[in-house]
């Protein structure tokens, strides 16, 4: 027998005219301003207020999400009612002004069987922080079953778990439904958010507060998985309701992300190798032209922190070669900067002038965080280096060098990089100390 989970919040949060749902839903496609070329991710975060406040965000979100999906588990706080654990519904169809859509009841049982969730449909009466994506789900994903989780109290760890059983099934997608900051002021609340924002993009979340998220359970969950199989939660976008409203005194934050199977600069080279290096040259040739603004459209990828290095070269010749060896700054300001450096701030080399623009190649070495290598000796070092792939950092004291993985091209041994390493460090190349340190790194490499 059928039983029907009936809106609660349409006429508040969305209309409850199914006509002009429909064109706020298309309104939301119309003016989509991610960049993302690719949509087949299987999880995402995306926001749950009102659609006039964040209904695009979500969209944009889960627009992202593979289109083969079928079974779309939505994790949601529960706002009005309090309870211990996760909650689920008995209802077989959830409705919406656009008609029903199907709960896997199947996936629902094995929830309480195997996950200590429970059958709990008060919570889902007068909630809408799952509800607000459904009219949205239905309409990108007609043919899909939703398994709608409300989240009590309970720890990320089982949210993740959930995601664990579940991934290895190419039929499920994974949506975390979640605001950011709530009701601070715009500068306090802007600051925030780009600190939650940073933790998720990092997969740093040690510390993670509930009040950077209403659903920071879900959102530490989703972190943890991805942070196990070493992929990347990448934006999409960010706002808060002062946008909307001009209201600065009292906002609510929003953010949408998806996971990318693989690291951002991966996917940066993959999507966005000619934007990279087009970029770069667009910069530096500004700076001829005092007049010219740099106004660019760019992925919000391209916002979250990155480190980078720069290198020019001219007939088959280093022209210049400056970066960051740790991310501090959006990743498009990190290239802005070290593409002005490495042209016209290289001490090595004299600025490079218009007449040279033509025959400059661009090179971008985008850059993992530095590992520490802890070794016994100079030997044990060496031992443990791996040439061709790893950057290197030496540091003791006020000496300190890099070489990117590049460079074992000029330098194939071992022996021969380290020692040269010292000596761009200011040392002797038969240097060694008790304090001397070494750090490893990566890159993904882009050229023309």
């Amino acid at each position: 027998m059928n039983k029907i989970k009936e809106p609660s919040v349409a006429g508040t949060f969305y209309t409850e005219k199914p006509d002009e749902l429909k064109k706020q839903i298309e309104f939301f496609e119309k003016n989509n301003k991610n960049y993302y070329k690719e949509r087949n991710a299987r999880a995402v975060i995306v926001p749950h207020a009102g659609y006039v406040f964040s209904g695009r965000l979500a969209y944009e979100g889960l627009c992202q999400l593979d289109k083969e999906i079928e079974n779309i588990f939505i994790f949601a706080p529960a706002h009005r009612v309090a309870f211990e654990g996760l909650a689920l519904t008995s209802y077989t169809h959830w409705e919406t002004p656009l008609g029903k859509i199907r709960i896997n009841r199947a996936i629902c049982k094995e929830l309480v069987k195997n996950h200590d969730a429970k059958i709990f449909d008060e919570a889902f009466e007068p909630e809408h922080s799952a509800e607000v994506q459904v009219p949205i789900l239905q309409t990108l994903f007609p043919k899909a079953k939703i398994i709608p989780v409300l989240i009590g109290k309970e720890n990320p760890e089982a949210i993740e778990k959930i995601i664990e059983d579940y991934y290895s099934n190419e039929t499920c997608g994974f949506v975390v439904s979640s605001d950011l900051s709530h009701f601070l002021k715009d500068e306090d609340a802007r600051k925030l958010d780009f600190t939650t924002a940073q933790m998720i993009e990092t997969g740093n979340i040690n510390g993670f507060r509930y009040d950077q998220a209403c659903c920071a359970v879900g959102v530490a969950g989703l972190v943890l998985f991805a942070n196990k199989n070493n992929w990347s939660m990448l934006r999409i976008d960010m706002s808060n309701s002062s946008d909307v409203t001009g209201d600065k005194s009292k906002v609510v934050g929003y953010g949408s992300w998806f996971m990318y199977e693989g690291t951002k600069n991966e996917y940066i080279e993959k999507n966005y190798h000619n934007f990279v290096i087009n970029f770069a040259k667009i910069v530096i040739s500004s700076a001829f032209d005092k007049n010219k603004s740099l106004t660019i459209n760019y992925s919000q990828v391209f916002d979250q922190l990155g480190a980078c290095f720069v290198t020019l070269e001219k007939d088959d010749k280093l022209r210049g070669c400056i970066g960051s060896i740790i991310a501090h700054q959006p990743l498009i300001n990190d290239l802005a900067a070290h593409a002005r450096d490495a042209a016209f701030q290289d001490y090595r080399f004299k600025p490079v002038t218009a007449d040279e623009l033509k025959d400059l190649k661009v090179a971008v070495s985008l850059l993992t965080h530095p590992v520490k290598i802890d070794f016994k000796g100079e030997e044990d070092l060496l031992d443990k280096m791996v040439p061709n792939k790893d950057g290197i950092i030496i540091k003791d004291g006020k000496y300190q060098a890099v070489y990117l993985p590049s460079v074992w091209e000029e330098l194939p041994d071992k022996k021969e990089f380290l020692n040269s390493l010292k000596q761009k460090a200011g040392l002797s190349a038969d240097y060694f100390s008790d304090t001397f340190e070494a750090f490893r790194f990566e890159t993904t490499y882009i050229k023309e």
